[in-house]
């Protein structure tokens, strides 16, 4: 299925249903259908950011409205509720955990924490700089942000504390933890990876790469670690106590003339999907090595990219509002 949204593509995801969902910059959200895709006017302003909702029925929007807003499917209309407002400032980050309920997103230098299932929740953590991106951990207990000098980490329920802080020099970008949550990691606005064991806050550093890195994704179980920023996919190994601390990272699906700019994967499997900065598409089995090119045409670069957890289903959107939905034959 290929779409036409006629604006930057935010965001691209997939609901606990498998129902393709994307976010735009001219502040709408997309719910896909059979006869189509659904419309909603979710923010006044462009969307910034996006997530799975964690009930896992539609998705959060982050705008630069100040407005945190949850769309979703009742029936045959797609209806907006707004989660939260923060006036005057932009929401740059948003994510959820289905584990905990909790709701987190960014404005400025705070970072916020609702609750699904109780209105009434709200904490409010202040970071010295501004936040850039925010994670929760597996459990959903903890949140991970992006701040200049590293990572600082917080207990979401917690109403007065003092962050653990993973420090180092720089301005960070994005954060993940890995599925076991025995290792956090950061993109960095540099060309560089980073990372930290939280058993005892070991660095490690991963470089070389020749742009930004700006998409990560855990798949394998955990057991593998892929990123944009190369011609190929970079995929790092996590096995062991150590995780990649020492080893080499291999390149997956080299290409001379693009870049990968995103990837999505199978969260407990070896299939990983790279989208390029020339607009193409790709699939691998990591475990074959049999790659498929899902969009095999050229254009615009891709800006969001989703996998189903089951690896059954793709769904992207590229920077000129371009987006399409497939099934991966692998």
């Amino acid at each position: 299925m290929i779409l036409e949204f006629d604006a930057y593509v935010t965001a691209a995801l997939f609901d606990a249903k498998a129902v393709p969902m994307f976010a735009l910059g001219d502040g709408t959200a997309r719910l896909v259908t059979l006869e189509g895709f659904v419309t909603v006017e979710a923010h006044d302003g462009a969307v910034l950011a996006a997530c799975a909702h964690p009930s896992g029925d539609g998705l959060l929007t982050a705008g630069d409205d100040g407005r945190v807003v949850w769309s979703r499917l009742e029936g045959d209309e797609l209806v907006a509720s707004e989660i939260a407002s923060v006036k005057g400032k932009w929401i740059d980050a948003v994510a959820a955990s289905a584990e905990s309920g909790l709701i987190a997103f960014s404005a400025g230098r705070e970072l916020h924490v609702r609750d699904s299932k109780d209105a009434a929740f709200s904490r409010i953590f202040t970071h010295d700089k501004s936040v850039a991106d925010i994670a929760f951990d597996p459990k959903g207990r903890r949140i991970a942000t992006a701040t200049y000098g590293g990572a600082a980490l917080w207990y979401a329920r917690i109403e007065k504390q003092v962050p653990q802080m993973l420090k180092w020099a720089g301005s960070h970008a994005l954060v993940l933890w890995s599925p076991d949550g025995r290792f956090l990691m950061s993109a960095m606005q540099e060309n560089s990876l980073h990372g930290w064991r939280l058993s005892d806050s070991k660095d490690m550093r991963m470089g070389g790469y020749p742009a930004k890195v700006k998409s990560l994704a855990f798949l394998s179980g955990g057991l593998m670690l892929a990123t944009s920023g190369a011609n190929g996919a970079v995929v790092w190994p996590f096995q062991g106590a150590n995780g990649p601390m020492g080893k080499e990272a291999a390149e997956i699906a080299y290409d001379q003339d693009a870049l990968v700019v995103r990837v999505a994967a199978t969260p407990g499997a070896g299939l990983l999907a790279g989208g390029l900065d020339d607009g193409r598409v790709w699939v691998c089995d990591l475990k074959s090595g049999r790659r498929e090119m899902i969009k095999a045409e050229k254009g615009a670069a891709i800006s969001a990219l989703a996998m189903t957890p089951d690896g059954r289903s793709l769904a992207w959107g590229d920077e000129d509002g371009g987006a399409g939905v497939a099934a991966v034959p692998l």
